[in-house]
């Protein structure tokens, strides 16, 4: 049935539109653009994900401004074909049965790339086991560790099923990990019987076929299980002597069990790369700086704007570099355009009416502590002062982890601010945060923030969608942004430069008056009195950024650094 061999690309979670909503964040929309990219470009890949039947969660906020939760039911029969094959494999001793959901992503170019998605909703089942794949990062450590099994052994028999030819497994973050003793067992060679101490495992064979990016320095990021409970899940499916020699001694680390099994490991910026490897000392880990789907990121006032002046972007986005081409009046009112939809998007969703001709700054992603989302209202006096010398608009959206306390603290924050009734300031919290809300979001607003605290940002790649829009980054220098920063010229900086290369603590105060000097005397007179200085670092911001942070160039460096080696 499929002849053709295959990169097989493993992802927890893919993000490819609103309707299928098996994503929570980064991570997922980053393997949708991969994907999309691959069918673009007709790279031969398979994707294999779970399934997610109740999403990541609906997000709502309540009187007080703490977010609430709640499933997202969808029908995946509406955008998919469910496959007859199905699979199995052994969890707490039960036999646990998988079929796929197929999903085709076609491109334009004549591409395309097939995404599976693995549910344990069969009758065969159990009601526990049917769960396994409902909920996105749901539950405790034996729901994930179940659904790792289901995604990492079980896609790996699925593909065998269906007949795939596989050359390489490219593992996206360690959730997949497992995979890697699915292909130590298929490659083992039996020396005298199936269960003596004397099997010779062929970790090479195995190396050979696998790749690992590793996406964050974050220690939750990063997966792991006590030997108990995966002695529980897993039963014997490897001698746990030789588990611990792969995984870790006190508990199985999903990614040092892709470190360990991986030929080729990259992080996903440079500066990410380095903190890699001071991480964990003594693996080679490279780099390949991550980016997104041009065609899928650029708003349509934008597209329209592009195929007039720089005819076959979409598909060679380094044609970018000739945005200094498009007019400057025909540039700012395509971007006016795309604030105008915003505003009537927060009008609709908010009932609050924004002025389009105030500077208006937008914040969007994972609530979580480290992203400080509440960095700019460090010194709530000191930002007002800064607006009597030009109005203010900043929009928030974006979700913290159902588990995460801070992280809904800071929401809370955030929605306590939205109440103040001030004519220099005006705060908007967009809840529950979807694709299709980043677009309007990344192609709306004048100034994309972001500040995180270094070096916790591995990549990031929400700067880089709005620079596809002439939307200009002011951000920490940490991530993608370390690359794609020029002062003054491509944005702005916040911040000291960045020599770390370790989890240090960072000074909050240092970065919140770099942010409030840069604001009150460069970005607010700029904005309100320079337009011609303004546009033109718009300009910079699509020929200086857009053309190089973006999926296709991206994908063919892990064709030729990581998929041919």
């Amino acid at each position: 049935m499929n002849n053709e061999t295959k990169i097989a690309y493993f992802s927890m979670e893919i993000g490819l539109s609103n309707d299928i909503p098996t994503y929570s964040g980064g991570l997922g929309v980053l393997a949708g653009d991969t994907i999309k990219s691959c069918a673009d470009l007709k790279i031969p890949l398979v994707a294999v994900t779970l399934i997610s039947k109740k999403g990541y969660f609906r997000q709502d906020i309540d009187s007080s401004g703490r977010q609430t939760e709640s499933p997202i039911h969808w029908d995946p029969s509406k955008f998919m074909i469910r496959i007859s094959k199905r699979v199995m494999v052994f969890i707490e001793g039960r036999k646990v049965f998988i079929q796929a959901w197929s999903y085709k992503i076609k491109s334009i170019t004549g591409g395309e790339v097939d995404v599976l998605y693995l549910d344990t909703d069969v009758e065969e089942n159990t009601s526990e086991d049917r769960e396994i794949t409902a909920v996105l990062y749901g539950g405790d450590d034996s729901y994930r560790l179940k659904q790792e099994v289901v995604l990492g052994i079980g896609g790996v028999r699925m593909l065998r099923a269906l007949g795939y030819h596989i050359k390489k497994y490219h593992m996206n973050e360690g959730h997949a990990s497992l995979l890697t003793l699915e292909l130590l067992l298929k490659n083992k060679r039996d020396v005298e019987s199936v269960w003596h101490e004397q099997w010779v495992w062929d970790f090479d064979a195995v190396k050979d076929l696998c790749v690992f990016t590793t996406h964050t320095p974050i220690e939750a990021g990063h997966d792991r299980f006590s030997y108990d409970l995966v002695k529980k899940v897993l039963g014997d499916i490897v001698p746990l002597e030789q588990l611990k020699k792969l995984g870790g001694e006190k508990y199985l680390d999903m990614t040092l069990l892709a470190l360990n099994l991986s030929e080729y490991v990259n992080g996903v910026a440079k500066k990410h790369g380095e903190v890699s490897k001071n991480l964990f000392p003594g693996y080679e880990i490279y780099a390949i700086t991550n980016g997104v789907h041009s065609f899928t990121w650029t708003c349509q006032s934008f597209k329209q704007l592009y195929d007039k002046y720089i005819p076959g972007w979409a598909n060679e986005p380094e044609l970018f570099v000739r945005a200094e081409t498009i007019p400057d009046s025909e540039l700012w009112q395509t971007h006016l355009s795309a604030k105008k939809d915003l505003i009537e998007y927060v009008k609709e969703a908010t009932s609050i009416e924004l002025d389009p001709h105030v500077l208006t700054i937008g914040f969007a992603r994972r609530f979580t502590s480290y992203k400080r989302a509440d960095l700019l209202f460090l010194d709530m006096e000191q930002l007002l002062h800064i607006c009597e010398k030009g109005k203010l608009q900043v929009i928030y959206a974006g979700k913290a982890h159902p588990k995460d306390g801070p992280g809904k603290d800071i929401i809370k924050k955030i929605n306590d601010l939205v109440k103040i009734n001030n004519d220099k300031i005006k705060i908007i919290f967009l809840k529950d945060y979807n694709i299709k809300m980043a677009l309007k979001l990344i192609s709306g607003v004048d100034v994309w923030l972001n500040t995180p605290q270094r070096p916790r940002e591995a990549s990031g790649t929400s700067g880089m969608k709005a620079s596809h829009n002439g939307v200009i980054n002011f951000s920490i220098l940490d991530g993608w942004w370390i690359e794609g920063h020029i002062e003054g010229i491509t944005g702005w900086s916040i911040g000291p430069k960045p020599t770390e290369s370790s989890l240090t603590i960072v000074n909050d105060k240092t970065d919140a008056e770099d942010l409030y000097n840069k604001l009150e005397n460069i970005i607010i007179p700029m904005y309100y009195h320079d337009q011609d200085q303004w546009i033109k670092v718009m300009k910079n911001s699509i020929g200086k950024i857009a053309y190089y942070f973006n999926s296709h160039r991206m994908m063919r460096r892990y064709v030729t650094e990581a998929y041919l080696s």
